[in-house]
Order: structure tokens, then sequence, then C-alpha cells
């Protein structure tokens, strides 16, 4: 960070999914603040408004800016509060300047908090912008995994349907992502409660979940759920 701007406390946060760890810090290097910080909007809140009114402008500086150290970035943005990312592979060389090697949270923090106060070059600002894109990334990596769970669970889905029925397969398979086909192997699990069923009530299933496929979809399992796979090919017949 190039910014002269005067400021009053140091406030370095380790983060956490659970809890961070905040050590505040004055220019002269006392601490003003250092303990453990529930990750939720109104205890950060409280803790930015207190060191505002007793100290003046408040910096917080984190090591990840993304994913668990959005919402503190995004609170402390909220409450008049300036903020600045310490790049992890900066802040580790850091660290190894500091006295004693057990990593600690309480550690990490402080060394955030005094590489602000006492080396700002190595502080990178954080546009709003670069927040955004941070919210994104983390938006787009649940997305990902949730596609990648989908298709696991669904080629599960029609792995075992070729063990049991391979022709109903051929018919289910492509449609398994269907609110009306996950419905059907909810409440009918097997091709032989599939047959069961009748036609009737499988379109009366079926339709509220697919209102102009209900009977096309009944029609296509019917030929396949009504005939039994062959465990093996007959003998040929003999001329």
């Amino acid at each position: 960070m190039t910014d002269d701007e005067t400021v009053d406390v140091y406030l370095g946060l380790d983060v956490g999914k659970g809890e961070h760890h905040a050590t505040a810090l004055t220019p002269a290097g006392k601490k003003a603040f250092d303990k453990p910080l529930p990750n939720t909007e109104p205890k950060l809140r409280e803790l930015f408004a207190k060191l505002q009114a007793k100290h003046g402008t408040v910096l917080v500086v984190v090591d990840q800016p993304a994913s668990i150290g959005a919402l503190p970035l995004a609170v402390a943005r909220d409450t008049g509060c300036r903020v600045a990312d310490l790049p992890g592979l900066t802040m580790r060389r850091i660290a190894d300047l500091y006295p004693g090697e057990a990593k600690t949270d309480a550690r990490d923090a402080y060394v955030i908090a005094d590489a602000a106060r006492t080396m700002p070059h190595t502080l990178r600002a954080i546009d709003p912008a670069d927040e955004t894109t941070a919210e994104l990334q983390m938006i787009v990596g649940f997305d990902d995994d949730l596609t990648t769970e989908t298709t696991r669970i669904k080629n599960r889905l029609r792995g075992l349907l070729t063990q049991i029925h391979p022709s109903l397969e051929q018919v289910l398979g492509p449609r398994l992502d269907h609110p009306a086909v996950l419905a059907l192997l909810e409440r009918f699990g097997s091709p032989a409660q599939i047959r069961k069923a009748g036609r009737r009530r499988l379109v009366t299933l079926l339709r509220p979940k697919a209102p102009r496929m209900a009977e096309r979809l009944v029609e296509d399992i019917s030929p396949h759920s009504t005939r039994r796979p062959s465990s093996s090919p007959g003998p040929r017949p003999r001329h």
C-alpha cells in the first residue's frame, strides 16, 4: 500500500472458519486487543466499532481475502475501516523473522498486525472489485462441487440400472436429472415395483412433475418394465 493516510490501530486477523484470532497494535506497537474473535457479523462489528471509538482510524489486515476472509473484510469496509491484504507467502517469510517456531493463530495474527505497522509496503490494497471476485470464486467453487457430486450420483444410478435392467436404463438413464424420473425411482425403486404399479399409477405420479411428458414417459417405460431381462441367451435352434 502506498496510501499515507494516518492509521491509529493495525488489526491483524488470522482468519478461520469458526473463529479468527484478532491482534490490534497501536503505531507504537502496544497491544490494544489480542483475543479469539467469532466469525459472526455482530461480533466483528462490535470489535471494529470499539477500536474506532477508542483509537480512530482502523486498518484491518488479513492473509486470506477470499472465502473465509470475505466476511470480516466486508464488515470492516461497511463500518468505515480501511482494509488490506498481506499475501500468504509474504506473511510466512516475515513470520520467519520473529522469535519462536511454533505456529499458532495468536502468533500469526500478531505477525500480520506488526507487518502492517512496520512494513506497510508489504501490504496489498483490496479494491471492492477484488472482494466481488473473491465472492464469485467462492460461489463458483460451490457450484463446481455440486456439479461433481451430481455427476457422481447420476453415474452411480446409471451403473445400478445397467446391472439390474439394461433396457430400462436406456430409457431412464439420459433423463436422470428430470424431477419426474427421480420421483419415479424414489417411489418405485426397482423394475419389479414399476411393473407392479401399472400405467395409471405411474401417470398419476409423474404428471405433477412432468405435465407434458408424463404419458409419453410411461409409454417409453412400459415395454421395458414389463419385459424381464434375460440372464443368458437361449439355445440356438437346430436345423
